[in-house]
């Protein structure tokens, strides 16, 4: 593309941050955003330092975000004045501080990239889906493994009949790197995720569980109808759980089977999901992302067709040729996937630019390609019922 970069500013992912700098990787893969202002951490000093490592100008890298949002929403907006204000915000800090730092620059008119899960609870996601209609403002949240290519082929596939009738999805999300007790030994990424008050209500589900939802409902498009639940923590003395199994009815007769865990040793990040239907089947695993695999048939008729990201095949489609860098047998991984939702989410927030002063609604619009607020209200939603569920003793909760 031709456009200049938008311009962006960051919360949070300053020294010591994991998901920080995959975020400015993302973002800035394929040219299409700067980092331009940061308050990346919710200490002054500690932010200010890690935005000199940044190389941020003085005059941008502020102490909270407090101050960058007031500063930056004096800032012109002309796109070709050189001091020009940030075009969005991603957010990354701990799931505690996601409602009141995303809710402030969307009131303000700023775009948002959001980590996940949105927020802590479902009037706090109501009142963000409200604010984004309001405003108009494009509200991406980083699910980022809907934006592997192969999953959008899954996606289109489903959307377009192959598998037939959805029958039974499977659902994976297993990682070991929480079977000890970390949080005890001062594991910064293991101390917030275990916290109730910093994490929310729950650890692994809202961790990874909520990812392996959306992957769910991304790929299928199914509603959920009603689900049961257990929660355990495994390690003693964990406030929250470190391990989910759940079973899900859908609204139309399918049926699913969701489990996540963070004490799997030997496991480092197995996402994988299987989706049967009447006519065929798909299978994909986050660990070897490139390969779908489609059966259809029984018995003598029964065929396999592996589909490989980057194919020159005709049946790879549109959406996941987009979503491709480089040709077939050179891997694409996690950081590509992570930039597509960016890449996807700056095309709605280009194509706002150019439709004002009467933006398309962020989830309707042509360019949309990404998880919306919508999306991360109905992950909200998704760990409350989960855990809601596990208290009644695994009984049966209605989704609506």
């Amino acid at each position: 593309m031709s456009c200049a970069p938008l311009l962006f500013g960051m919360v949070g992912g300053g020294a010591g941050s994991f998901i920080g700098p995959v975020h400015r990787l993302a973002a800035c893969m394929d040219h299409q955003a700067v980092l331009a202002a940061g308050a990346l951490s919710s200490d002054p000093d500690r932010s200010r330092a890690s935005g000199r490592g940044l190389g941020l100008p003085d005059d941008r890298n502020y102490g909270t975000w407090r101050d960058m949002l007031d500063r930056e929403r004096t800032r012109p907006v002309d796109p070709d004045h050189p001091g020009r204000r940030i075009d969005f915000v991603s957010i990354v800090t701990p799931n505690d501080s996601h409602y009141e730092i995303a809710r402030a620059f969307a009131e303000a008119g700023f775009n948002v990239v959001l980590d996940k899960p949105m927020v802590h609870t479902s009037a706090q996601a109501a009142e963000l889906v409200r604010i984004v209609e309001s405003a108009g403002v494009v509200f991406a949240v980083t699910y980022n493994y809907t934006g592997y290519p192969m999953v959008k082929q899954a996606a289109a596939m489903v959307r377009a009949g192959a598998l037939g009738d959805i029958r039974k999805v499977f659902v994976e999300y297993h990682q070991g790197w929480l079977a000890t007790k970390l949080e005890d030994a001062g594991v910064k990424q293991a101390s917030w995720r275990t916290d109730p008050s910093r994490a929310g209500i729950a650890g692994s589900l809202a961790d990874i569980g909520s990812h392996a939802e959306n992957l769910l409902s991304t790929i299928t498009g199914l509603e959920i109808d009603a689900l049961c639940a257990d929660l355990t923590s495994f390690v003693r003395g964990r406030k929250l759980d470190d391990d989910a199994s759940v079973l899900i009815r859908f609204k139309g007769g399918a049926k699913a089977v969701l489990t996540c865990s963070q004490v799997c040793i030997g496991e480092a990040n197995n996402l994988s999901i299987r989706i049967h239907g009447s006519e065929g089947s798909l299978a994909w695993r986050q660990e070897n992302p490139d390969v779908l695999i489609h059966a259809l048939g029984t018995g003598e008729h029964a065929e396999t067709r592996i589909l490989r990201r980057g194919s020159p095949s005709r049946t790879i489609v549109p959406a996941a040729a987009h979503a491709t860098r480089i040709p077939e047998g050179h891997p694409e991984g996690y950081l590509e996937a992570f930039a597509n939702v960016y890449q996807s989410a700056i095309a709605a927030m280009r194509a706002r630019k150019a439709s004002m002063p009467s933006p398309a609604h962020p989830a309707t619009a042509p360019a949309c390609d990404y998880p919306t607020v919508y999306d991360g209200a109905r992950g909200v939603r998704f760990i409350e019922k989960v855990v809601e569920s596990a208290k009644r003793n695994s009984a049966w909760v209605g989704f609506a």
